[in-house]
């Protein structure tokens, strides 16, 4: 199978003051495919999740490193435009956080951020996305109302819909299941499954199930280290690194 690389990483160090986060990752993530990062808590997995969207940015005293590209481009080059490089790669965080306004303004907002005012063009690409997100038919009669009413699972959801309403190219999910309960979680996981046609995706789990479930290719980080990354099943099945091993079958972590 041909593999395209649509982000990497070339050498990068991420320092947050003194303290080194993230050391030398190296690594190519395949396009229309899911991505796993696991590892133990404080390993660096969300930390790199949120340097290929720049979140990073927003956090005082942080240092970077080394090459982050998309596409081939260096993203913190000078030149790039970080509401650009958003819309290209949404984020849905682990904790749902709908805007406190109706279902159908968190669709539109960033379609209307981007400029569009057309009425029935929103009104497609509202459904359109809560159609992607699998929760059209929950929601479609009360898109007026608040999304703060709905449930955890299903305002994961609409958090999802929100971002895949910009027409995103990879959509990084820092544990968006792990709030949620049984039943939302496997909801989710089938939407990831049915989205890897269109999106690229990369998830941070703490759910070893899960990225067995849901990942073709599973990276594991260990204390800002990347210590291997491959296709899910070999991983598993055949860790090359002791420490890989240890993890998954848990005897430490």
């Amino acid at each position: 199978m041909n593999e395209t690389t649509i982000l990497s990483a070339e050498k990068l160090n991420l320092y947050y003051g003194a303290a080194h986060a993230l050391k030398d990752v190296d690594i190519a993530i395949p396009e229309r495919q899911v991505t796993a990062l696991i590892g133990p808590s404080g390993c660096g997995k969300s930390t790199f999740l949120k340097t290929l969207d720049r979140m990073n940015d927003l956090v005082p005293g942080v240092r970077i490193e080394g090459t982050v590209s998309y596409r081939g481009q260096d993203i913190y080059a000078p030149s790039v435009d970080v509401t650009w490089l958003r819309k290209q790669i949404g984020m849905v965080f682990q904790k749902p956080n709908p805007f406190p306004m109706s279902i159908y303004d968190n669709i539109a907002y960033g379609p209307r951020t981007h400029g569009i005012k057309n009425k029935s063009q929103l009104d497609d690409i509202v459904e359109q996305s809560l159609r992607g997100a699998a929760i059209w038919d929950e929601v479609k009669d009360r898109l007026k109302k608040s999304a703060l009413g709905l449930s955890g699972g299903q305002q994961q959801r609409i958090c999802i819909a929100r971002a895949l309403a910009v027409e995103p190219d990879v959509l990084l999910m820092d544990e968006a299941t792990s709030a949620l309960d049984p039943i939302s979680t496997s909801k989710i996981e089938d939407l990831i499954s049915d989205l890897k046609d269109k999106y690229t995706i990369v998830i941070v789990t703490h759910n070893m199930q899960q990225a067995t479930r849901v990942s073709d290719k599973c990276a594991f980080f260990l204390l800002g280290e990347l210590i291997e990354f491959g296709n899910t099943t070999d991983l598993f099945s055949m860790p090359k690194d002791k420490r890989t091993e240890d993890y998954i079958t848990g005897r430490f972590g």
